[in-house]
C-alpha cells in the first residue's frame, strides 16, 4: 500500500463527524423540530376558531372549508415535487431556510386578511365583487395560507432528509419520533392558548387577529433557529468531504441528483402502496382536526373553549407515545404491523364520533375517544416515515418524501372542502354553528380508515414476501442490510 494510501485511510478513521457526537445531533434536531413546532402551531391556529371567524367576517362552513384546503392547493399541481427537486439539488440548508421564509411571507398574508386594517378596504371590496360565495377575508386568508402551506410542505420533506443524514445508523426513528412529537406538542399548545389568546381584550370583545399574530411572530423565530442550524450542517458536510478525501463542502458526488430518478420513484408498487396508505390515513387526520371543536360542541352543547380543552389532548397522547414507539422500531421493528393497528384504532374512533356520541352525548367517551385516536397517531408516523429510507435511495430521498407529501397534500386539499360540503348539506337551512350533525363527515373520515388499512396489510404481505425490512428493526447486522437490499431489487 503506497504513503498517499496510507495517509487516506488514517485520515478518513480518524476524522470524526459532527453527527457522531450525541450533543451536537440532538441539538440539530431541537432546531429544526421547533421551526416544526412553531409552523403546526400555526396550521390549527383558526381550527378551534371556527365559529368565532364564522361569526365575525361571515365566512360559512363551505368556505371554512376552502381556508382549510387552500393549505395545500400550490402542493397538489406541482410545487411539493418541485421542493423535492430543489431539496436533491441545493441541499438542506438552502431548502429550510428558503421554506421557512415562505411560511412567514404567508402567514403575513393571512394575518393581513382577517385583520381590522383589511376591513373595509379597496382589496376587500374588489375580493367581495367577485365568487361572493367566499367573503374577501376569506379569499386572502386562503391565499396567504396557500402560500404557507408551501413553506410549511418544504420544511416537512427538508427536516425528514436533515434527520435521515444526522441520524443515519443511529437513533433515527427515535429522532423522528421526537421530532415528530413535539409537532403534536404544538397542536395541543395551540389548542391549549388560541381561545385565551382571542379573549386577550376581553370575553366581550374576542377577535382572531390575537392568536395569528402571535404564531406568526414564532415563525420568524422558527427561521432563526434554522439559520443557527446551518451552520452545523455546513460544518457537518466538511468533515464528510475530508473523510471522503475530496474538496466539496455539500452533497458529494455520489449522491448527486438525477431528474430520471423520479420516473424511478414513481415507477415503484412500494411507493405508492406506502404514498397511498399515508394520503388516506392522514386525510382523516388533518381534516378532522380543523373540525373537531365545532363537531364536539354540537355534539356535547359546550363552549368553544371547553370543545378545545378536550380536543387538545388528542396531539398529547400522539406526542407522548411517538419517541417509545421510535425506540421500539429501531431496537425491535414492526414497522408494518404498527400501521395496521394504527388504521384500525382511527376506524374506531371515528365509528364513536359518528355513531355513538349523539346519541351518548358524554365527554368522558369523548375524551376517550380522542386519546385513543391520539395513540393512533402515535403509531402510523411513528412506523411510515422511517421506513421510507429502508426502501428509497438515499440520494433521491428528498424527492421520495417530497413525492410522498405531494400524493398526501391532494387528499388534505380535497377532503377539507369535501367535509365543508358535506356538513352543509347535510344540515339544510340550519344556520346556528352548535346545532350542526356531523354523523356523516365522521363517516368518511372512517370510510378513509378503512381503505388504509387494506393498503396496510398489503404492505405487511409484500414485505413479508421480498424482505424490504420494515419489519425488522433499524438497527440492525449486516446480513439484515443485505437482506433489505435483496427485496429491493425483486421490487
Amino acid at each position: 500500500m503506497s504513503n498517499s494510501s496510507q495517509l487516506s485511510d488514517w485520515k478518513s478513521a480518524t476524522v470524526q463527524l459532527l453527527s457522531d457526537k450525541g450533543w451536537a445531533r440532538w441539538t440539530a434536531l431541537i432546531l429544526v423540530a421547533l421551526m416544526m413546532f412553531f409552523a403546526y402551531m400555526f396550521v390549527d391556529v383558526m381550527s378551534p376558531l371556527q365559529s368565532l371567524i364564522e361569526e365575525q367576517r361571515d365566512w360559512s362552513p363551505k368556505a371554512f372549508g376552502y381556508y382549510a384546503g387552500a393549505e395545500y392547493i400550490l402542493n397538489v399541481f406541482g410545487f411539493l415535487i418541485l421542493a423535492g427537486i430543489i431539496l436533491d439539488k441545493m441541499g438542506i440548508r438552502f431548502t429550510g431556510v428558503l421554506s421557512a421564509s415562505v411560511m412567514v411571507v404567508g402567514a403575513t398574508i393571512k394575518l393581513y386578511a382577517i385583520s381590522d386594517l383589511f376591513q373595509g378596504s379597496g382589496l376587500e371590496v374588489w375580493l367581495n365583487s367577485w365568487w361572493t360565495a367566499m367573503p374577501g377575508s376569506a379569499k386572502l386568508a386562503a391565499l396567504g395560507f396557500m402560500i404557507f402551506g408551501c413553506g410549511c410542505e418544504m420544511a416537512g420533506i427538508t427536516v425528514s432528509k436533515t434527520l435521515a443524514k444526522w441520524f443515519e445508523g443511529k437513533e433515527m426513528a427515535l429522532a423522528m419520533g421526537l421530532e415528530m412529537a413535539l409537532a403534536r406538542v404544538g397542536v395541543f399548545a395551540i389548542f391549549s392558548i388560541s381561545p385565551a389568546l382571542a379573549d386577550w381584550m376581553g370575553k366581550d370583545h374576542p377577535t382572531v387577529v390575537i392568536p395569528v399574530a402571535f404564531c406568526t411572530a414564532l415563525l420568524l423565530i422558527g427561521l432563526i433557529c434554522f439559520i443557527v442550524f446551518t451552520f452545523m450542517d455546513s460544518k457537518l458536510d466538511k468533515q464528510i468531504a475530508a473523510k471522503r478525501g475530496t474538496i466539496s463542502d455539500d452533497e458529494t458526488a455520489e449522491e448527486e441528483f438525477k431528474f430520471s430518478d423520479v420516473g424511478r420513484i414513481l415507477s415503484s408498487r412500494l411507493f405508492w402502496i406506502i404514498a397511498l396508505l399515508c394520503v388516506l390515513y392522514y386525510s382523516a387526520i388533518f381534516p378532522f382536526q380543523r373540525y373537531a371543536t365545532n363537531m364536539l360542541q354540537c355534539n356535547l352543547q359546550m363552549t368553544e373553549q371547553a370543545a378545545a380543552d378536550i380536543f387538545r389532548w388528542f396531539p398529547i397522547g400522539a406526542a407522548a407515545l411517538t419517541p417509545f414507539l421510535g425506540m421500539f422500531l429501531d431496537h425491535k421493528g414492526k414497522g408494518a404491523s404498527m400501521l395496521i393497528l394504527g388504521a384500525i384504532l382511527m376506524i374506531a374512533c371515528h365509528l364513536v364520533f359518528a355513531l355513538l356520541l349523539p346519541i351518548y352525548p358524554s365527554v368522558w367517551l369523548a375524551f376517550t375517544a380522542i386519546i385513543i385516536l391520539g395513540v393512533s397517531f402515535s403509531l402510523v408516523p411513528a412506523a411510515l416515515w422511517p421506513s421510507v429510507p429502508k426502501v428509497m435511495d438515499k440520494r433521491y430521498l428528498g424527492s421520495a418524501y417530497s413525492l410522498i407529501f405531494w400524493v398526501q397534500n391532494i387528499g388534505l386539499a380535497l377532503f377539507p372542502i369535501l367535509i365543508g360540503m358535506v356538513l352543509e348539506a347535510c344540515n339544510p337551512g340550519v344556520t346556528n354553528p352548535l346545532e350542526r350533525n356531523y354523523t356523516v363527515p365522521m363517516l368518511l373520515f372512517a370510510g378513509l380508515g378503512v381503505l388504509a388499512l387494506f393498503f396496510g396489510i398489503w404492505l405487511l404481505i409484500l414485505d413479508k414476501k421480498h424482505n424490504y425490512g420494515l419489519e425488522r428493526p433499524n438497527i440492525i447486522s449486516r446480513e439484515d442490510e443485505v437482506m433489505a437490499s435483496e427485496g429491493l431489487e425483486n421490487e
